[in-house]
């Protein structure tokens, strides 16, 4: 009997692929070539499940198309690759890879902040291009992390990974703003405390974006929220790109209506808006939060185990259109 295939739509690891070939027929793709929607379509012809890493596009041209799908493996915790309406209206499910890169991103997203603060990318430049000829009493002088209040818009798990690291780590002030409050129990644990979101914005002295993107939460940081912050505030987003209005923040940098940025993800990315590559306020990763080899290692896994979960057994791990599976 043959097997049932499936599609790996980037490059992975090959031990990822080796555990998809005990199942299945593996088509994948470790050229890591960049496919258009009609390339993706034509080579899930005759797939039942595919690999996604966030960057391919799941909506409703392309399930019309591809009739045998069942699945769709996401590397990543979100999932705004995803048309979940139309995945369910066509009986495809959905899966993510949440908890197993928590504590990592929050990691980094403390990291981004730091490297913003205390200016450490804009001193590097200046240091590579041979300027530093003396010091300066007020050379690179940034803000002070430990004891200044942080504020985080979407305290889920990574948000409030972040909190524990600045309340316990560095003595801060946390204030954050969420969809639903908190429980009492975990706002102690995390030493935070739940506010709106125009006073966390002009309270905060480094804002901290951990939200997922949905259309609601689109712009969530535009031209009149910036206004709102502090002149000597960060903003550092970790969230998606389209969370924050990249052009807006771009002329605010440049103005210096805020002191900096750290910025891991972009609207439109891998291409980032050209103005924010002009400013020197601002500190810019490639969509890189969860990047360490056991954290890719253990969102892979979970997106394979998913794919088997589903398709061998009926059991996915971390549905996030669970009603297909009511219907089948």
């Amino acid at each position: 009997m043959s097997k049932p295939k499936v599609l790996v739509a980037r490059a992975i690891f090959p031990e990822s692929i080796e555990r998809l070939a005990q199942h299945f027929e593996v088509e994948s793709n470790q050229a890591d070539e960049v496919w258009s929607k009609a390339q993706l379509i034509a080579r899930l012809q005759g797939k039942v499940g595919v690999f996604t890493t966030g960057s391919e596009r799941i909506d409703a041209e392309l399930l019309d198309a591809c009739p045998g799908l069942k699945i769709c493996a996401n590397m990543a915790v979100g999932y705004n690759n995803f048309d979940t309406d139309a995945m369910t209206a066509h009986g495809v499910l959905g899966t993510n890879a949440p908890d197993v890169l928590t504590e990592t991103t929050a990691d980094f997203g403390f990291a981004l902040l730091m490297a913003t603060a205390r200016r450490i990318a804009e001193s590097e430049h200046f240091l590579r291009a041979g300027q530093w000829q003396k010091w300066a009493y007020d050379m690179f002088s940034g803000s002070d992390i430990h004891g200044s209040t942080l504020g985080i818009i979407g305290m889920g798990r990574i948000g409030q990974g972040i909190a524990r690291r600045g309340a316990h780590g560095f003595g801060m002030k946390v204030i954050y703003h969420n969809r639903s409050r908190l429980d009492a129990a975990l706002e102690a644990e995390c030493k935070a405390s739940y506010v709106g979101k125009d006073e966390l914005l002009k309270t905060a002295d480094h804002v901290v974006l951990v939200v997922p993107y949905t259309p609601a939460s689109h712009h969530t940081i535009g031209a009149a929220e910036i206004a709102l912050m502090k002149p000597t505030a960060t903003l550092i987003n970790i969230a998606r790109g389209g969370i924050v209005d990249d052009a807006a923040l771009a002329v605010a940098l440049k103005e210096k209506r805020i002191a900096a940025a750290g910025l891991d993800v972009f609207e439109g990315e891998p291409k980032v808006h050209p103005d924010l590559l002009t400013v020197p306020n601002v500190v810019l990763t490639p969509h890189i939060a969860s990047a360490t080899v056991p954290t890719r290692k253990a969102m892979a896994d979970l997106a394979v185990d998913n794919l088997i979960g589903y398709l061998v057994n009926g059991k996915p791990l971390t549905p996030v259109n669970p009603a297909v599976l009511a219907k089948n």
